[in-house]
């Protein structure tokens, strides 16, 4: 059995895995904005962006699903929506269980999970974060 310490995760420093995985954003202390993921740059003043965690749960604010074929290896069908950090004032656009299809509704609380989910730029399978049913 492959640990998921052996897959790279699809992009650095946009989450953390483990027991109870969370997002990595960017924080300008100037403009008292976040970012998702962490620019280089705050857009707003161009000023030094700190990178902090922005939580792993939040509020399903939109939901969709994708049949046309996907990108990265990911599962056809997929779906995507919208979700309101409960950490931060910030709204994500993000990937949504890729098991339980019809599990989801608007207004339900999500928390994040870290698994093997498709492929990375290099072809190569690796970490990807996703918001599932909270289990509270």
């Amino acid at each position: 059995m492959t640990s998921m310490a052996e897959y790279p995760p699809v992009q650095e420093n946009i989450f953390t895995s483990g027991e109870s995985p969370y997002l990595l954003g960017g924080y300008c202390a100037a403009c008292e904005i976040y970012h998702f993921p962490a620019p280089e740059v705050c857009s707003g003043c161009l000023g030094e962006v700190e990178l902090v965690s922005l939580g792993g749960k939040g509020t399903l604010y939109s939901i969709t699903t994708i049949r046309t074929k996907p990108p990265l290896g990911l599962p056809k069908p997929y779906r995507v929506g919208y979700v309101d950090l409960q950490q931060v004032p910030l709204r994500v656009f993000a990937l949504l269980d890729p098991v339980e299809e019809h599990n989801l509704v608007i207004g339900q609380t999500v928390q994040l999970e870290v698994a093997r989910l498709g492929l990375n730029s290099e072809n190569t399978p690796c970490l990807r974060p996703y918001f599932i049913a909270a289990n509270t």
